[in-house]
């Protein structure tokens, strides 16, 4: 490598910082017309190699959280350090409480958390300042891969204070200069009745007749540890359910599961979270990564603690 990029890629990895020599080198793998990109010949399933081989320490924010929780878990059982970092284990990103003590000698920083307001002005809040609080830190500690949880659509649905947000943090994230993966995900399995809930007027609810592709909580945490062990995109990752269902029809299902009384007005002008809907705003494109949970088998495991 030329002397010139390899003084800018130290620059990139914040010279003086104690794990530079280890994000010198992770660039190093990258040719530069690539400008970040996965290596030639590595696979995006292959786990990065750091200084201390294929062992890294993996920084989880929101690592109590639905998705956190499962991800740590998951990461552990592969052999890697991974630490749940959150508010539960003194991490706060909005003040930046231990943020910078928790990510000290990471290789890979992983944010899935999520803001408590789905209200846009405090979403926006949070997100921007807990992302640039976490990029700040990430990069003095020479962390070679930044990889965050994001939401299949999102840059669609700009009627959405929340996802409006969301775009502004992979923004954050992109325009950083560190390596990174952003995974957008389909809603959850778990979070349809909060769907369903947020559509309800009195005993009606109003749901418009798109398509969407859910998928388990397993499975989103599953994608995104395959991508985490993986080298950085410098891109977007998009997983999905392998099922898709028409949106009034699934709350129809979630309501019957429940033996909820409430009935489901199939209405093309619904909003979703404040956003209209086209046909194909909730489901990934072509060549997305697809999960293997089905909704009925997602239900059994549900219904047997499993």
């Amino acid at each position: 490598m030329d002397r010139d990029r390899e003084h800018r890629m130290g620059s990139r990895c914040h010279v003086g910082t104690r794990r530079r020599a280890i994000c010198v080198e992770i660039f190093r793998q990258i040719p530069a017309t690539a400008q970040g990109l996965r290596p030639t010949g590595v696979s995006g399933n292959q786990p990065m190699r750091t200084g201390r081989g294929s062992v890294m320490k993996i920084v989880v924010i929101g690592g109590s959280g639905l998705i956190g929780s499962k991800l740590v878990e998951r990461l552990d059982a592969q052999g890697h350090e991974a630490v749940p970092a959150s508010p539960k284990t003194g991490v706060n990103t909005l003040t930046g409480e231990g943020v910078a003590d928790v990510l000290s000698g990471a290789d890979t920083v992983v944010d899935v958390s999520n803001s408590p307001s789905l209200e846009g002005g405090a979403a926006l809040e949070f997100f921007e300042t807990s992302t640039r609080n976490l990029l700040a830190a990430a990069a003095d500690a020479g962390a070679g891969h930044y990889v965050a949880l994001s939401v299949v659509g999102s840059e669609r649905l700009p009627d959405s204070g929340y996802l409006r947000a969301k775009v502004a943090q992979e923004k954050l994230i992109a325009a950083s200069g560190l390596p990174y993966s952003l995974v957008h995900a389909t809603q959850f399995f778990e979070f349809l009745q909060g769907i369903v809930d947020a559509a309800t007027d009195g005993d009606t609810v109003h749901l418009a007749p798109v398509l969407i592709q859910p998928m388990a909580a397993d499975d989103v945490a599953a994608a995104v540890a395959e991508v985490v062990t993986g080298v950085p995109t410098n891109g977007v990752v998009e997983v999905g359910g392998p099922e898709q269902f028409r949106l009034d029809e699934l709350g129809r299902s979630v309501l019957a599961a429940r033996q909820d009384p409430r009935s489901v007005v199939s209405d093309s002008g619904a909003r979703y979270f404040g956003a209209a809907l086209s046909e194909r705003s909730l489901v990934p494109a072509d060549g997305a990564r697809i999960a293997g949970t089905r909704l009925d088998d997602w239900r059994m495991r549900a219904t047997h603690g499993r």
